[in-house]
């Protein structure tokens, strides 16, 4: 049975004789007018006209003088017909390959072909091809199918050309961010860009990777939240102001998490938690409608109906009715043992606010949804503003939908005190071991002295996309990250290359 190796060096032995034929295998210019979709789509238009096609061939097919070449580009795939007698002949200097050149093609190469659209005999559209170009010589055999999940993440763009559905989600993932931009700016949002290495990060509950920055000799972190930096934006005077790109956090993976993940955060001057609601609301009906062309899903065991009114839920009421705990004056051990209780995990560093919180996890992971949690305990939640009729609670709100929570939103808080104080006890925390509590970023708070107007701010990320999609995390991003490895096969094709 043949190896990869095998084909690899027949491939190898056609590509010296094309360069022995004068042929360049590897050309830098196409002269595409036509893609290959169009050619069916628009064919009452495009029939015998010239056109000129380019793409991956995925099967090529010869019998005496005819010849049948499918070549596949993004936007579908078309038939060449070849006659002999009717294809030009080899011409290396202009990359020009004839009938006699055929044998010398393999399925995954790239080639460029002009002549008219036409039927052929069987009624099958066409393109009939008089010129022949090569423009790439593919050295590996693309596989007709790919099933492995670890090859098929490892090698992406492989599962992507063989995999039709993967590649289309990509296209929709796309669509979801674009969309999510359009919203934004056709609200009068600006997109200004922060730094992703930061002195202090902070804005979210999670480890960060470090970083050393030689030209200034310091540590630097990995931002774990676009929010601080946006919320100085705030203070500099913007009013509507977003960021999308990635954020880093240092955790581990999961079906819903990656430890890199793009994410986008905006922030809203003169705007309070119930405008954000609202805001939102529509923010996910235009999103989807524009990503998936519904508003109606079915997401593992849940039916989800996104068109309609939000549920909305009191954090505190809701904890109360499950597990008869009173947030607000439990003691850790009523906490622990509502855990034990409920076979959930008990650590021996627990403290109220994370116990409380998987407490509450552990209600969302049934919640079809979409359902608005509100009035987020404070001690949860250090970086809301409090609600003025129960200071206990802050003016957050988050979406809940099929199991998970997929975003963040607040009427931020711009008391530089009260945010110390706060800061102080979240630094507290990291120093009897919590690693994830937010760290004291002095200049956020000298921001704060010298004023930031009242805010909304808000925050996704593409756990929303997955989520919707149904796919976990590592499927649904393109390049996920995978400890380093290398087969058998490619330390032996390239022996000269050191691996280790």
């Amino acid at each position: 049975m043949a190896t990869l190796q095998d084909y690899r060096d027949e491939r190898l032995r056609k590509l010296d004789e094309l360069k022995a034929l004068g042929v360049n295998p590897f050309p830098a210019d196409s002269h595409r007018t036509h893609h290959t979709g169009q050619i069916a789509t628009q064919f009452d238009q495009l029939e015998n006209q010239v056109v000129t096609v380019a793409g991956r061939i995925t099967s090529i097919r010869k019998f005496g003088k005819l010849a049948f070449i499918v070549v596949k580009d993004f936007s579908g795939q078309v038939q060449l017909f070849l006659r002999a007698g009717e294809v030009s002949e080899l011409d290396g200097s202009n990359g020009i390959i004839g009938m006699k050149e055929l044998p010398l093609l393999d399925t995954g190469d790239f080639i460029e072909a002009t002549g008219p659209v036409i039927k052929t005999q069987t009624g099958e559209i066409s393109v009939g091809a008089s010129t022949l170009r090569l423009l790439t010589k593919s050295l590996r055999p693309m596989p007709t199918e790919l099933t492995n999940k670890e090859e098929r993440l490892r090698r992406r763009y492989v599962d992507m050309n063989v995999n039709q559905d993967v590649r289309d989600r990509f296209v929709r993932r796309s669509k979801f961010w674009q969309s999510t931009r359009d919203y934004l700016n056709q609200n009068d949002f600006l997109e200004i860009n922060i730094p992703v290495l930061e002195h202090t990060t902070g804005g979210a509950d999670a480890n960060p990777f470090v970083t050393h920055m030689d030209a200034l000799d310091q540590d630097f972190y990995l931002r774990i939240s676009h929010e601080l930096p946006l919320k100085r934006l705030i203070g500099a005077g913007f009013e509507k102001v977003y960021d999308l790109g990635p954020r880093f956090r240092n955790e581990n993976y999961s079906d819903e998490h990656l430890p890199e993940h793009v994410a986008m955060e905006w922030y809203w001057a003169y705007a309070n938690w119930q405008d954000g609601m609202k805001f939102m609301e529509g923010m996910y009906k235009y999103v989807l409608e524009q990503t998936f062309g519904t508003l109606q899903f079915k997401l593992n065991n849940f039916d989800v109906d996104m068109s309609g009114e939000w549920a909305v839920w009191d954090y505190a009421t809701v904890i109360k009715e499950r597990y008869d705990i009173d947030v607000y004056e439990s003691s850790l051990d009523d906490v622990k043992q509502a855990l034990a209780d409920n076979k959930l995990e008990v650590e021996q560093t627990e403290n109220r606010a994370r116990g409380i919180d998987k407490l509450w996890k552990n209600i969302r992971k049934d919640v079809a949804g979409p359902v608005w949690l509100i009035n987020t305990p404070k001690f949860i939640s250090p970086l809301a503003k409090s609600n003025p009729d129960n200071d206990q609670t802050v003016q957050r709100f988050q979406p809940v939908i099929a199991g998970s929570e997929l975003g963040n939103g607040f009427s931020e808080l711009n008391d530089p005190i009260d945010q110390l104080n706060r800061f102080v006890e979240q630094q507290k925390m990291r120093e009897a071991g919590d690693d994830e509590a937010m760290m004291l970023d002095i200049d956020f708070i000298e921001m704060l002295e010298y004023g930031m107007p009242p805010a909304c701010g808000w925050g996704y990320s593409e756990r929303v996309f997955w989520i919707f999609e149904g796919v976990t995390a590592r499927e649904g991003v393109p390049f996920p990250q995978l400890r380093t490895d290398y087969d058998a096969t490619t330390r032996e094709i390239y022996p000269e290359v050191h691996l280790d």
